[in-house]
C-alpha cells in the first residue's frame, strides 16, 4: 500500500510539473525573442521570474522526489514482508537458530 501511495503522489506531482511547464512557457515565451546587440539570446534568470511560479516549481519537484522515495521504500518494505512470510511458511522445523540463554 505504501508503494501505491508513493506512486500516486509522484504521478500527481508529475502532472503538476507538466502544467507548470506549460504555464512557464506561456508566461515567458516572449523573453526568448529578446536579443542583445550581438544577436545572442538574453537568458532569463530564475531570480527574475515570478515568485509563485518558482514556488510551485520547487514544491512540485520536492513532492515528486518525496513520492519516489515513499514508493521505493514502500516497495522494499513490501518485499521484505513477503520474504519473511515465505520463510515462515516454508521453513523446515529445526532449522531455526535460537540464541542459547545458558
Amino acid at each position: 500500500m505504501r508503494a501505491i501511495c508513493g506512486a500516486i503522489i509522484t504521478a500527481g506531482a508529475m502532472l503538476g510539473l507538466g502544467l507548470t511547464a506549460i504555464g512557464l512557457g506561456a508566461r515567458y515565451h516572449t523573453s526568448l525573442e529578446n536579443r542583445d546587440a550581438e544577436g545572442h539570446v538574453i537568458l532569463l534568470k530564475l531570480s527574475e521570474m515570478d515568485r509563485p511560479l518558482i514556488f510551485i516549481l520547487v514544491f512540485l519537484t520536492s513532492t515528486a522526489i518525496i513520492g519516489l522515495g515513499i514508493a521505493f521504500v514502500g516497495l522494499a518494505y513490501h518485499h521484505r514482508h513477503r520474504h519473511h512470510e515465505f520463510l515462515r511458511q516454508y521453513a523446515q522445523p529445526g532449522t531455526h537458530h535460537h540464541a542459547s540463554t545458558g
